[in-house]
């Protein structure tokens, strides 16, 4: 397919495809999946090998936040049944980030609802990212609070966190459909706050909530504009007590395609499976490993993931290895141009899962994709798959790592 030849060309050059590629490789038939997958598969072997970085959530805070993002099971008035509690203790949160290390993660995302943290929020997750880095040497931590004001990213650099996640989730048009309490602007506002501070930036999007195509290459687009470290790809999980419960429109076929645009325009950057893979993906997650560089190990924010041992399993089955902590996960030209900024830290970025202000998310639809060349538009809803984390941070059972 002339296409695809196209865009691996491309890849391997870090070049940008065009809007029509981009929306090509969306529009391509279930007929042609797995070659849409061969062919992003070069360009992420280029860049990253075999090798699939492993993430774990921390979710600090956990529901009782203002904001009316439609997506998620911690907005304001939410009837979901989630976990709620106020911030973890510095030694619970370390306790929790222990578990994931212990599975194989190398970097910790520490989250919390809300629009964003108070000063004296970022003095406590200061204390939390301390406790973790005194007790596990060389691991990664992420952070995902909210929307920053001026100072508290440099705060955060100097605590010791190594990156800031704010998702753009959609696309600038019509993301006002999505959140009213706060802009498109402010995410993007916080994105350059986590830049200019010396983070190592990390902002993805959520497909699933209706959008069209279209929608979906904007924001990909505007994210390849902002050049995080890191692109976490969320695939909205439908959560009963949310406005966008009924939204089942992903097949894996469609999230595998998804996976390969974001890859061919962001060639060189750690491509992030986030919440929703289980859901959505299901029994093909192997094969998104040949899209993507890294995933979440476990349990999200506020829903259960597939067995830590069963993702390591996936990996190894796969034919693909765990990144080490004495690895580094971005290519060697991204490396050395973050080495350069004064204060900057570590090498990739962070994502997360369906949850809060914070730039957590994940959920998939698109308007426009209709029935065309046999491709399948719709998912038949698997609510059997999305459950409610009852274990881990929060509570007083053993985390899922």
């Amino acid at each position: 397919m002339d296409l695809l030849n196209t865009l691996v060309d491309k890849g391997l050059r870090r070049e940008l495809p065009t809007r029509e590629e981009a929306l090509a490789v969306l529009a391509t038939s279930d007929d042609d999946v797995l070659d849409v997958v061969a062919a992003a598969g070069k360009v992420r072997r280029q860049w990253f090998g075999r090798r699939v970085k492993l993430n774990y959530l921390v979710n600090l805070k956990s529901g009782l936040c203002p904001e009316d993002c439609s997506y998620c099971s911690q907005r304001l008035g939410s009837s979901t049944g989630i976990l709620k509690y106020s911030w973890l203790k510095p030694d619970e949160a370390s306790r929790a980030a222990a578990a994931g290390l212990a599975g194989g993660a190398k970097r910790v995302c520490l989250v919390a609802s809300g629009r964003g943290p108070t000063d004296r929020d970022v003095d406590r997750v200061a204390g939390t990212i301390k406790a973790i880095k005194e007790q596990n040497e060389g691991v990664e931590v992420c952070a995902c609070l909210g929307l920053l004001s001026d100072g508290q990213a440099e705060r955060l650099r100097e605590a010791g966190a190594d990156a800031y996640n704010h998702n753009l989730n959609t696309s600038e048009g019509t993301y006002g459909d999505i959140t009213t309490t706060h802009t498109y602007a402010d995410r993007v506002d916080t994105v350059n706050k986590a830049h200019a501070a010396g983070l190592s930036a990390c902002s993805g999007l959520i497909a699933g909530m209706g959008e069209t195509d279209e929608d979906l290459v904007d924001v990909v687009f505007s994210l390849r504009a902002l050049d995080p470290d890191s692109v976490p790809v969320n695939f909205l999980i439908p959560v009963e007590g949310t406005p966008l419960a009924k939204e089942w429109n992903l097949t894996p076929q469609r999230c595998l395609r998804i996976l390969a645009m974001v890859r061919f325009v962001c060639p060189d950057v750690e491509v992030r499976i986030a919440g929703g893979r289980e859901v959505h993906l299901r029994t093909m997650q192997p094969l998104a490993l040949h899209l993507a560089n890294s995933i979440f190990l476990g349990d999200y924010l506020t829903t259960e993931g597939q067995a830590g041992q069963a993702d390591l399993e996936m990996i190894a089955d796969a034919g693909f290895v765990v990144e080490g902590s004495d690895e580094t996960t971005l290519p060697r030209h991204r490396a050395e141009a973050r080495d350069a900024v004064p204060g900057s830290h570590a090498d990739a970025g962070c994502g997360s899962d369906a949850g809060c202000a914070s730039g957590c998310g994940s959920h998939e639809g698109s308007g426009s994709h209709a029935d065309v060349c046999g491709t399948a538009v719709a998912n038949e809803p698997r609510t059997d798959l999305v459950a409610v984390r009852r274990r881990g941070a929060g509570t007083d059972l053993a985390p899922n790592a």
